[in-house]
């Protein structure tokens, strides 16, 4: 294996390896209903295919009812994807709401429905094209290769369990050491620096949201950790055009993932 292919890659769960918006709009629905009562506890037609690209503005749980909240409102889309902290913390003092009792009010219906119909929310997510092919590929070549092996990681926001149980409904078995999820309550740019520990270590990392890769180009320890946003993950066409103004932060797409390393460049 060539001494600029990685030995480690590092890859972001939901938006890199999986689509999860089914899911996150059916939750964010469910606690939008318990939140705000609405006549109908069906969604609006067309309402969840105008929060799906509203995606990327999302950072914690707790936004998801409220950017729904902001669509059936009548929110025009740019105000949201330009300023949405603004709008968001509008509607919760508008309506006397408490981020921290939102996000713990998301939590509890997420865990009740994972509890009462486990396949049924695991159902609902989608695997990206090629990226599953491509991790068992490199699983094979690991196998046949053992003395230049790439190690995968799964560094995510995702609970561990739930990216382990999804992988293993794609033939992908990981060591429980390569999936490094919610429960580590660590910040990426944290877990990285310990994966980077050995100086022999080359570490390529892929991630779909900018801010995260920013925060992990802002350390001056981790210089040689190589640094990819995913095209195809929930970013925005804004984000992804700054990154030609990045340092160090390179795009890529998927059908740049699914081939050898040398396409990545």
């Amino acid at each position: 294996m060539r001494a600029s292919y990685p030995n480690i890659l590092a890859l972001d769960f939901d938006g890199v390896i999986c689509d999860g918006l089914i899911e996150y709009f059916q939750t964010a629905w469910r606690t939008y209903c318990q939140i705000w009562a609405p006549p109908n506890l069906i969604p609006p037609d067309g309402l969840a295919e105008s929060f799906y690209p509203l995606r990327p503005i999302i950072e914690i749980g707790w936004e998801m009812p409220v950017a729904i909240r902001a669509l059936i409102l009548g929110i025009p889309d740019e105000k949201m994807l330009q300023d949405w902290s603004g709008v968001a913390q509008q509607i919760l003092l508008e309506d006397n709401l408490n981020a921290a009792d939102i996000g713990t009010k998301l939590d509890r219906i997420r865990d009740e429905w994972i509890a009462s119909d486990l396949d049924g929310w695991l159902a609902l997510h989608r695997f990206y094209p090629g990226v599953v092919e491509k991790m068992h590929r490199m699983q094979s070549e690991k196998a046949s290769l053992p003395d230049t092996p790439i190690q995968t990681y799964i560094v995510t926001t995702k609970e561990g369990r739930f990216v382990r149980q999804l992988l293993q409904q794609q033939g992908i078995q990981l060591p429980d050491r390569c999936i490094i999820g919610k429960e580590n309550r660590r910040p990426k740019y944290e877990i990285l620096r310990e994966l980077s520990s050995d100086s022999s270590v080359r570490l390529w990392f892929v991630e779909d949201r900018l801010k995260t890769l920013q925060t992990v180009q802002q350390q001056p320890d981790l210089n040689d950790i190589k640094l990819f946003l995913a095209d195809w993950g929930y970013n925005t066409a804004a984000q992804r055009e700054s990154v030609g103004y990045q340092e160090r932060i390179e795009l890529l797409s998927l059908s740049q993932f699914a081939q050898d390393f040398s396409a990545w460049a």
